[in-house]
C-alpha cells in the first residue's frame, strides 16, 4: 500500500434517476500501484458507478476529483484524455477484424496528409504485436480476426490497448464473469501486470475469489451505498466472501435458526 495522493478519488457521491437512488454518499480512492476492487450483487450500484467513473453520466451530487482536482467530466473521450480507460465486458472488438486492426481501433495510424492519406498498417501491425508482447501475450498470428481469440486473451488485448494509449486509471468491468477458471487466470495475470506498471486499477466484479487474488483495496456495494471499504491486510477471503454473502443479516438468520426462532411448518388442517 503506498500514501500516495490518490489518482482518481469520488466524495459524496449521488445519483438519483427521478426517484429512484442509484447511488448515495460513494467515496472511493484510486492510487497509482493499486488495485481496487468493487463488488456487489446485481442491483448494488455497481454498473452506474462504471458509468459516472467512465464519464458517461455526471453525478446528481459528491465531488470526482483527479490528481486532487474537481472535474466535471462530460464524455468517455474527455476521461480518455485524462488518462482513465474503461473496458467493459462487451469490449466494443470486432470480432471479424484482425488483432492489430481492434488494437487501433478508433485510432488509426496514417501515412500522408489530407484526402490521399492511406493507413500505416506496418506500424500498426508492429507496435500492436509489440505492446501485446511487452504484456506477456505471444500471439501466433497478429493477423488472425479478433474473434478467433479465447475469451481471456480478447480481455488482455483490450487492456493491452488501454495501456498503450495512455491509461493510468484502468476500470475493468466484470472482466471475469463469462470466463472459466483458466482463462479468468489470464486476466487475472495481466491485471496484477498492469499494476505493477504503475496504473490505477478499478476492478468491478461479483465474485469475491477472483477479487481477493489482485486486489489491494475491498469496497462493497449494496443498494447503492458503501457496506465496506477495507484494505486487504484487514479482510481474509472468507471474510470478504461472508460479506458479499449477506454479512451481518446472513449472521442475524444464522442465530435465529441455532436457537429455533424460525417456526416448523404446520401440517394443514385436515391432513
Amino acid at each position: 500500500m503506498n500514501d500516495h495522493e490518490p489518482l482518481l478519488e469520488l466524495r459524496g457521491i449521488d445519483k438519483s434517476f427521478g426517484n429512484i437512488h442509484a447511488l448515495s454518499g460513494i467515496d472511493l480512492l484510486v492510487r497509482a500501484g493499486e488495485v481496487t476492487c468493487v463488488l456487489g450483487d446485481n442491483g448494488a450500484g455497481k454498473s452506474t458507478l462504471i458509468k459516472i467513473l467512465a464519464g458517461l453520466y455526471p453525478p446528481s451530487s459528491g465531488e470526482y476529483l483527479v490528481d486532487g482536482e474537481p472535474v466535471a467530466l462530460s464524455s468517455p473521450r474527455e476521461a480518455l484524455d485524462r488518462g482513465i480507460a474503461t473496458v467493459y465486458q462487451d469490449l466494443a472488438l470486432v470480432r471479424l477484424m484482425p488483432v492489430w486492426r481492434n488494437f487501433f481501433l478508433g485510432s488509426e495510424l496514417r501515412r500522408g496528409r489530407g484526402p490521399l492519406s492511406m493507413l500505416d498498417t506496418a506500424r500498426m501491425r508492429t507496435i500492436a504485436d509489440t505492446e501485446l508482447r511487452r504484456m506477456g501475450i505471444d500471439l501466433p498470428d497478429i493477423d488472425a480476426p479478433v474473434g478467433n481469440l479465447s475469451g481471456g486473451q480478447r480481455q488482455v488485448v483490450a487492456i493491452a490497448r488501454a495501456v498503450y494509449f495512455g491509461a493510468r486509471v484502468l476500470i475493468l468491468d466484470e472482466p471475469t464473469a463469462a470466463l472459466g477458471v483458466k482463462q479468468s487466470g489470464v486476466v487475472l495475470r495481466y491485471v496484477d501486470a498492469a499494476r505493477d506498471a504503475g496504473l490505477g486499477v478499478v476492478f468491478i466484479t461479483h465474485n469475491p475469489h477472483h477479487a481477493h487474488m489482485v486486489g489491494d483495496r475491498f469496497v462493497i456495494l449494496k443498494l447503492g451505498r458503501v457496506e465496506l471499504d477495507r484494505p486487504r491486510e484487514r479482510l481474509s477471503p472468507d471474510q470478504l466472501a461472508h460479506h458479499m454473502a449477506g454479512g451481518s443479516e446472513l449472521d442475524t438468520l444464522q442465530r435465529e435458526l441455532d436457537r429455533g426462532a424460525v417456526p416448523s411448518a404446520q401440517e394443514p388442517k385436515g391432513a
